[in-house]
């Protein structure tokens, strides 16, 4: 069990260190620890019968408080890849640059110095890790230092010392983090680090900010939950045929979709030439099959660690790119030369006579390769004299051992082969074995001439002193050939690990061929085919999908489904309401458009029948609501928290998805809050946003000239959309379209959705009942259309003609006493008093008069 407990505690839950501890009584001592960050030391049992599917990041944060907010100072370490990296940046109180800077890194684990804060201040950042799933680990303020950092990673880091000087020189704060992480994770202490890391700056505008909300909304990632692997866009869009090389970066590229048109545009070149041919793609899989995780493999050669299995599995995959070259070099599309720069030129250095086909002779030379059928990896004997003779008289052996087979076969009046089997297995060495069908026939020879060792399903097992002596001698050979070839295995590997330099920028471009053809295959084998975006810079370009579908949903088996267009035009329907019933499909719709354009900035094609996208460099979301108590964090709280974040952070190159803001509060108070954030969307942040909600009154905002805008302006961009649905006039019956369609919905079909989920007739009934008498007593606040037809209103009362040409003509009689009354001849008491009764006379009217009774 101890390799489902390592892979649980390290892997999945992420938030415990473990140790190994080895001894007996009261003497015990560490031999392994290991933390969610940190996994190094306990890489062999993790990953010794899966992929290693993501690569964790270590991160470390020195905040420095002031008054206008924070400066942090981060440094990361990537203990697989053997990058590390420093940024720094000032942050607002929620750390919205942390959380997305967490999120593109893929952290799984956080130093903080202690005592780093008011507790006040330090508790959001806290938050911020929860949110993130990582675990934190304090450690003492002096480990947070500079002192000695450049000398200490100028033996980390490739090449000069200069660079790595400029760099750290830049930073104020994160020089100390990456002090930290140095001493945490122990890189010195290990010789094989030396040399072997790259360092950079870390520029959070690089890629598109997405924080653990929109991950979560966006379903981006893989969870425990999900039913099959087409819940999340990883699941789907993971159709990677190398082993775990390919799925680790695909992990990154989402958690770090481009900004960049043209580095975009390239990634969509080669899936275009992928997905127009076809043949090609599906040869280029066939051979990245047969490809190992050449990553993993040089990270065990860098460390000491490999063994002749792992320069094996090297050389398999090394004897697989010529054919990979073949197939590239045999396509004659239009992107024939991005491919040769980006793959031809690298494939044809790397396997020339100076490099991988030099590693290809070694192996051959070296390694005994007709033996890996038996699962053995030996040093070839021709490579040695001692090996040589040593093999020769195990070849004797060998023979001694058939030889007697055949006899014992002629002794027992057996078949060779198909009855009497010779086996040789862990347990007992060479044995003999026949099928429990035969036993009956030779049950005497065997009790009186051999020795039963075991009888089981498979058969009986038995021997004789002859092939126990002879298979004794061939074992000792074996353990003889094999403390002989240790030296030369050490050498073979020392000669092997030189590679490394071609084998490293090779597993790059692999994985990368190897992501970019599963996109295509994605595209090309969905039922309804994926088309090409088009990409245009965050400044210009409107947001445009034509039949966009959820590439998630529209996976499940149960689904047929709807697509709908999604025109986000500036100055038009730059910010759209939709408002429709439950169930209506406003969260799916909302949801997709976020996922497409995230897909789009991989680098893939989107399910669409059209789209052109403007680069947006955030994706914001607030949608559905998650307690977390065991935070002390309400619904309602955890949803203001979010919106917060949006507020703060997004910009109007960013894309806002809302969905049903403000349900968990009083309907006046939501509706509030709900009106106050559009208009700071609209007016302030000017970014495209998608707006659900339920609060039919804000459909006004598209009408400019409405009572309730404060500001009596015409609000530019805003739209309203509806999903659609369907009523029986008979019997009440809702039927949903799954249709987004323009113009705003008045009403929620709440009670029908009631119905749907089989609620008591009498509930439903006066829930109907209910509702109607609350709409009587609401006055109207939609707002008037702008065709001079008027807005048919739930929320319209009936007077009579006679009531109102009465009421209005009293009203215009309080009106005018009130205008001509001398207020600024009058002191406060007098104008009061003289106000007051107006007011009573007017009551004393209303009395008869229902249409002056909504106004008291």
């Amino acid at each position: 069990m101890f390799e489902s407990i390592a892979r649980d505690l390290l892997l999945e839950r992420t938030d415990h260190t473990l140790e190994l501890y080895e001894g007996s009584g009261s003497n015990w001592r560490l031999i392994k620890s290991g933390s969610p960050g940190n996994i190094g030391s306990f890489e062999d049992v993790l990953f010794a019968n899966n992929e290693m599917q993501d690569s964790p990041a270590i991160v470390a944060l020195f905040p420095y408080f002031r008054d206008n907010g924070c400066i942090v100072g981060l440094g990361y370490v990537d203990l697989t890849k053997r990058a590390m990296g420093m940024a720094e940046f000032l942050d607002d109180s929620h750390f919205t640059n942390v959380e997305s800077a967490l999120v593109g890194l893929g952290c799984k684990e956080c130093l903080l110095p202690l005592e780093s804060g008011k507790s006040g201040d330090i508790k959001p950042l806290h938050n911020v890790l929860t949110k993130c799933g990582v675990m934190l680990t304090e450690r003492k303020k002096s480990e947070f230092k500079m002192r000695d950092l450049v000398q200490d990673l100028s033996r980390l880091v490739k090449g000069s010392v200069e660079p790595v000087r400029d760099l750290v020189s830049g930073f104020e704060f994160a020089p100390a983090a990456l002090g930290a992480l140095l001493a945490y994770a122990e890189l010195l202490a290990d010789e094989s680090n030396y040399g072997n890391y790259n360092i950079q700056k870390y520029n959070l505008d690089s890629y598109m900010r997405l924080d653990s909300a929109a991950i979560r909304a966006l379903n981006v990632l893989e969870s425990k939950t999900d039913a099959n692997k087409n819940f999340s866009l990883f699941g789907l869009m993971n159709r990677t045929c190398t082993a775990g090389m390919g799925k680790r970066l695909l992990h990154m590229w989402l958690k770090q979709p481009l900004l960049d048109v043209k580095e975009i545009s390239s990634r969509l070149d080669l899936v275009q030439a992928f997905v127009e041919d076809t043949a090609l793609c599906q040869d280029l899989r066939q051979h990245l099959k047969r490809i190992s995780d050449i990553e993993r493999l040089t990270h065990y050669l860098e460390k000491r660690r490999a063994g002749l299995q792992h320069i094996v599995k090297l050389y398999q995959s090394s004897i697989r790119l010529p054919f990979i070259k073949n197939a590239l070099e045999n396509y004659e599309g239009q992107f024939s030369s991005l491919i040769k720069e980006k793959y031809l030129e690298f494939l044809e250095t790397c396997t020339d006579n100076d490099h991988l086909n030099k590693f290809n002779n070694l192996v051959e030379t070296a390694i005994d390769l007709d033996q890996l059928e038996n699962g053995e990896y030996m040093i070839s004997s021709s490579y040695d004299a001692t090996l040589s003779k040593l093999k020769n008289v195990q070849e004797s052996i060998e023979q001694q051992i058939q030889d007697l087979h055949r006899q014992v076969a002629n002794d027992l009046d057996l078949p060779v082969d198909k009855a009497l089997k010779l086996d040789k297995g862990t347990q007992f060495g060479h044995v003999f074995r026949i099928t429990k069908k035969e036993e009956p026939k030779v049950r005497k020879k065997l009790s009186t001439h051999f020795i039963v060792l075991e009888t089981r399903k498979d058969g009986v097992k038995f021997t004789n002193t002859k092939l126990k002596k002879l298979g004794d001698q061939y074992q000792k050979i074996v353990e003889e050939y094999k403390s002989c070839q240790k030296d030369l295995v050490h050498r073979v590997i020392e000669t092997a690990s030189s590679f490394n330099e071609v084998f490293k920028p090779l597993a790059e471009l692999l994985s990368e061929l190897d992501v970019l053809l599963g996109f295509a295959d994605l595209a090309s084998s969905c039922p309804t085919p994926y088309t090409r975006p088009d990409i245009t810079s965050s400044d210009e370009g409107n947001i445009i999908l034509e039949g966009s579908r959820h590439p998630c949903v529209e996976a499940q088996d149960w689904v047929n489904f709807i697509p709908n267009d999604c025109k986000l035009v500036r100055g038009k329907s730059w910010f759209q309401i939709i408002t429709g019933p439950n169930m209506g499909g406003k969260s799916t719709f909302i949801r997709q458009v976020g996922v497409n354009i995230l897909m789009a900035q991989v680098g893939c094609f989107v399910p669409c029948d059209k789209a052109s996208i403007s680069v947006r460099d955030c994706i914001f979301a607030r949608v559905g609501a998650g307690d977390c108590q065991l935070r002390g964090v309400s619904t309602f709280m955890q949803e203001m928290l979010e919106t917060a974040s949006i507020l703060k952070g997004a910009t109007e190159k960013s894309l806002i998805i809302i969905d049903e803001l403000g349900r968990g509060t009083s309907t006046y108070d939501g509706f509030g809050l709900a009106w106050a954030i559009c208009e700071h969307l609209v007016e302030v942040i000017k970014a495209p946003t998608l707006f659900a909600t339920h609060f039919h009154e804000l459909t006004a905002l598209a009408h400019g000239n409405t009572d309730l805008d404060s500001h009596g302006k015409q609000m530019v961009g805003v739209a309203n959309f509806h999903v659609s649905a369907h009523i029986d006039s008979s019997n009440h019956k809702l039927t949903m379209l799954y249709k987004v369609e323009p113009g705003a919905c008045d009403q929620s079909f709440g009670i029908h959705v009631a119905e749907f989920a089989n609620f008591p007739s009498s509930v439903v009934a006066l829930a109907r009942e209910k509702a109607a008498e609350l709409e009587d007593f609401s006055t109207d606040t939609t707002a008037p259309n702008t065709n001079g037809k008027e807005i048919p209103s739930k929320r319209k009362r009936e007077f009579s003609s006679d009531d109102m040409s009465k009421g209005v003509a009293r009203a215009r009689q309080f009106l005018e006493e009130f205008s001509n009354l001398p207020l600024d001849k009058m002191d406060l008491k007098e104008a009061l008093q003289q106000v007051s009764q107006l007011r009573d006379g007017l009551k004393k009217d209303a009395v008869d008069s229902n249409w002056l009774q909504q106004f008291l």
